[in-house]
């Protein structure tokens, strides 16, 4: 347990240290020129058609205005394949911080913005898993997901 909080504390560590644009190809973005509101039915509608489960919706815009903030629609939408996830964390449990995967939305003026880390990163963060076609798996089908949100 010890290793997992120090791996973890480490990496918000390097996150602080390093520049933002260092991040900018460990995330994969899609603009869709719709309104949050039929984004976020197409994000929830192709999850589930890419055999994945919302395990929940988190609205993050409820807390920001409540600080004070004046801000657009904002909601993390969590989702996985809850076998595996299950599976995965007994097995691994360094990996509890990066499940389930999950998807940024957020509304800018009439268009929407999605945004998620590349599955591809974890095989980075994680080398000794040996999980790469598991990752190169999960970032297929995010892939998927979010081509599907921004063709409809």
């Amino acid at each position: 347990m010890r290793s997992y909080r120090r791996t973890l504390v480490s990496l918000l560590i390097i996150t602080l240290l390093l520049p933002f644009s260092a991040f900018a190809d460990d995330l994969i973005m899609r603009r869709i020129p719709t309104t949050f509101p039929e984004a976020m039915n197409a994000l929830q509608t192709a999850i589930v058609e890419e055999g994945f489960k919302v395990s929940r919706v988190q609205r993050v815009d409820i807390g920001l205005t409540s600080s004070g903030y004046n801000t657009a629609e904002y909601r993390i939408v969590f989702f996985m394949r809850e076998d595996v996830v299950h599976d995965i964390v007994k097995q691994h449990p360094e990996l509890i911080a990066f499940l389930p995967l999950k998807i940024t939305i957020f509304a800018e003026g009439s268009e929407t913005i999605l945004v998620t880390l590349n599955p591809l990163k974890l095989a980075e963060f994680f080398p000794d898993l040996k999980m790469e076609k598991t990752f190169a798996s999960w970032n297929d089908g995010v892939i998927r997901i979010l081509d599907r949100v921004q063709s409809e």
